[in-house]
């Protein structure tokens, strides 16, 4: 067990990080991440409280629906990545990383006492439920057996309010942070120990830590914040772009837009860019040289890939040396071993969409 943001997780369990890893792959594990901030915003104006904070288009999510966005600064940085659920019950159901959960809530907090004070009509209620998350290829063989509705019809980035083997008051949402197929259950907090039991009853259900996590989503190519994406990095840099709406960037109207906007037309410096690499793994803050043996950039996160069997990484490089391809070479322990610009994600991923 480690600390973390005033929580105690689980590194491992008695199998072992690998084992634990690889059965994600092949089958499924619950992953308990209630340490997430669970946020619902309610009121006539809750997309345009949102959209004042972060770059996505809110408006255009359909009832059930959610999109990955990203909360910014005015200098167009990073503070947070953030899934954001337009529900059908009429609010919006956030969920922030819990090492952002203190400055989120603050800024979230002010941002609806200043609409509030210009007559706007917003409001948060901060959850106390548990979330589990259920990862895996088997994931919807096993959880179907506690849904009263077809979870065929709940494809990837969306969600349903709904019971889980009976207790109500839950939320699906098919998302999760590994590549594989997979939902996250917002489950009222007094039964979340009944529901987890319940799925750790089957067979091809493992318990995983942060072990497996971390190196799950390094394979596909998910950044973690605060290494890999933070208040120094933005959308452009980190590879984000896409989690700008259109109307947004037209509208220039989320925190950092001039800026941002301006690096999507200039290119940035530097680019978030995977690696691939012989020798020993790769850890953060390594230094990545380029030909000629100068610095050009630094990694963020790496591990050896259980899946594939070699080293991964990511970090930022020099835009001249981003390319998929690159030759690079990676400074570990004073010592150089040879890199390549590899594109991400590592491992193909699995997310259920609409056929």
């Amino acid at each position: 067990m480690v600390p973390f943001a005033g929580w105690s997780l689980p590194v491992q369990y008695g199998r072992g990080h690998l084992e634990s890893h690889l059965h994600t792959r092949r089958h499924c594990s619950l992953f308990d991440v209630s340490h997430m901030l669970q946020t619902r915003v309610y009121g006539r104006d809750r997309v345009r409280f949102l959209e004042s904070l972060v770059v996505g288009d809110i408006a255009e999510l359909r009832p059930g629906q959610g999109t990955l966005t990203l909360l910014t600064n005015e200098r167009g940085g990073i503070v947070d990545d953030l899934i954001v659920t337009n529900t059908a019950e009429d609010h919006l159901y956030v969920v922030s990383n819990a090492g952002c959960a203190d400055k989120d809530r603050a800024i979230m907090e002010g941002r609806a006492a200043e609409l509030r004070a210009a007559g706007g009509d917003v409001h948060l209620e901060v959850s106390d439920n548990a979330l589990l998350a259920l990862q895996g290829p088997s994931m919807a063989q096993v959880l179907q057996a506690g849904l009263p509705d077809d979870l065929t019809k709940l494809t990837f980035m969306t969600s349903t309010a709904t019971t889980v083997f009976s207790v109500p008051g839950c939320r699906v949402t098919r998302c999760g942070y590994t590549g594989e197929d997979g939902v996250e259950i917002s489950v009222p907090a007094g039964r979340a120990v009944e529901v987890a039991e319940r799925l750790l009853g089957c067979p091809e259900v493992w318990p995983a830590g942060l072990a497996a996590r971390d190196s799950l989503r390094l394979e596909a190519g998910l950044c973690l914040y605060g290494n890999d994406i933070d208040e120094s990095t933005t959308p452009v840099e980190a590879a984000l772009l896409w989690t700008l709406g259109k109307r947004r960037r037209t509208a220039m109207d989320f925190p950092g837009a001039a800026i941002i906007m301006e690096q999507v037309k200039e290119k940035p410096r530097r680019k978030r860019v995977g690696l691939t690499s012989v020798g020993p793994p790769l850890r953060p803050p390594a230094a990545i040289l380029g030909p000629e043996g100068t610095p050009v950039g630094t990694v963020t996160s790496g591990c050896p890939s259980p899946s594939l069997g070699k080293n991964i990484a990511m970090g930022y490089v020099q835009a001249a040396h981003s390319r998929p391809g690159t030759a690079l070479t990676v400074e570990v322990r004073k010592k150089q071993h040879p890199a390549v610009v590899t594109k991400m994600p590592f491992v193909p991923t699995h997310y259920y969409m609409a056929k």
